[in-house]
């Protein structure tokens, strides 16, 4: 499982800096005025083997009783509980508050490890401006600049240090073969509590479940015709003597953690409230980490076929992106629909680790360039000579020839349509890679 950091400390020292700086992208809004941040905000980091989510906050005051400023209070505790290690940033210019005085009471009292971060410390003296930042009793202070990029490297070893991660090649290594991991995504209350216990009702071959820390997702191991799974599961599943029953209580960080962790995710959609931004953004997710995915519409015997034609609708707009998923229309409560789910997750999880030859990849690309020809681009015509597979989960095809920079994006989806339909991918993001070879009298006169 990825390890947690949270950004915290007051409005205006840098978080949001920070955090695109730990993320390498440009997601937070940063501007110079503060409260600019007002909800969660989540990211993936990662430094040489290791990888990382990183939650950017809003400002802190722990003690606001209304308003605006106690919704991002509320938010940012959120943050704090759901991470492995919490990064407090305080302004090394701007020098220590009363503010500062009181987030870090309250992030002594949670006895989480926690690192102390002096922000935009560029060009100041080593130590002799810093030390009164002591004051707060949270240990050593580690002066960044999060706008130049000094001391994030060393900020990043420092955090994950006291987490003990494992090598992530030896715990790729310690899974068992044969497991296909099963992560059931969706929004709170679309029915993944009731689905997972149908299911396990049904198959009867629970041996255990293991709630752990944040770290760890609750995972619950079964077996259905021969085939082993281990459900990692983001609803919340308990044990209650001999009964399990699920909690729905939704992180965003524990249904990140297990899209990471899964093989396959079934995302699931309530027909009721049809397809919204959250739901659109966890497909995104879902895209992003290149996991193969089933979709299934929940409740769908709760609707009248006006409601069923709006979702039916909303799904080709918002999830348009998804095509290469299989779609489902169940009712988890009724246990109706749910035999062809299971098939469709097995489809997906054997077109994420097929296995494509390179003479077979090569014949579909000089058909498709025979087929057609991509286009032309000032002077320069792409040319398309041979492929191979450059990896499974999800299966990566690297296209080798000259001016590849120029192939367009509809022709790759040209492309991407005639693997798909020769290897029968469905449900499983497909990643096209274009490789040019180097001009071998580039550098001669």
């Amino acid at each position: 499982m990825k390890p947690v950091i949270a950004l915290v400390g007051r409005p205006n020292v840098g978080k949001s800096t920070l955090f695109n700086r730990l993320t390498k992208t440009r997601d937070a809004i940063v501007a110079d005025f503060a409260g600019l941040t007002r909800d969660r905000h989540y990211g993936n980091g990662k430094q040489g083997k290791h990888e990382y989510i990183v939650i950017d906050t809003g400002g802190f005051e722990p003690d606001a009783t209304s308003g605006i400023y106690k919704e991002m209070a509320k938010q940012t505790r959120q943050a704090v509980a759901e991470a492995d290690v919490v990064v407090f940033v305080v302004d090394a210019r701007g020098g220590l508050s009363a503010q500062d005085h009181d987030i870090a009471k309250y992030l002594r009292k949670l006895g989480k490890p926690c690192i102390l971060v002096a922000n935009k410390a560029e060009g100041m003296k080593e130590g002799a401006q810093l030390v009164e930042f002591f004051e707060l009793g949270l240990g050593e202070v580690f002066p960044i600049s999060a706008a130049h990029g000094q001391g994030i490297r060393s900020l990043v070893d420092v955090a994950l240090e006291p987490l003990h991660l494992p090598d992530p090649d030896e715990e790729e290594a310690e899974q068992e073969p044969g497991v296909v991991k099963l992560a059931v995504a969706g929004r709170p209350n679309v029915g993944k509590s009731t689905l997972i216990n149908t299911w396990l009702g049904e198959e009867r071959l629970v041996a255990f479940d293991m709630p752990g820390t944040t770290r760890d997702a609750i995972s619950v191991p079964f077996e259905r015709k021969g085939q082993k799974f281990e459900l990692i599961d983001t609803a919340g599943l308990r044990r209650k003597g001999q009964v399990f029953e699920a909690i729905e209580k939704f992180s965003v960080v524990k249904t990140l953690q297990a899209i990471e962790s899964a093989s396959v995710v079934l995302l699931l959609i309530d027909a009721i409230q049809g397809v919204t931004d959250q739901d659109a953004h966890i497909a995104g997710y879902i895209l992003e980490s290149g996991r193969a995915v089933v979709v299934a519409i929940n409740k769908w015997d709760a609707v009248d076929e006006y409601q069923r034609e709006l979702v039916k609708r909303s799904i080709e707009t918002r999830l348009g992106f998804l095509k290469f998923a299989a779609l489902h229309l169940i009712s988890a409560q009724k246990r109706q629909g749910l035999g062809p789910v299971w098939d469709s997750i097995a489809q997906a999880h054997k077109a994420a680790n097929c296995k494509m030859p390179t003479p077979v990849l090569t014949r579909l690309l000089l058909e498709a360039v025979q087929f057609q020809t991509p286009k032309k681009t000032g002077m320069y015509r792409p040319k398309l000579r041979y492929a191979h597979q450059g990896g499974m989960n999800p299966p990566i095809i690297v296209v080798h020839g000259n001016s590849l920079e120029h192939v367009t994006e509809a022709y790759k989806r040209f492309l991407e349509g005639r693997f798909r339909k020769e290897f029968n991918l469905i449900g499983t993001p497909l990643r096209i890679e274009m490789k040019s070879s180097s001009n071998p009298y580039a550098d001669k006169d």
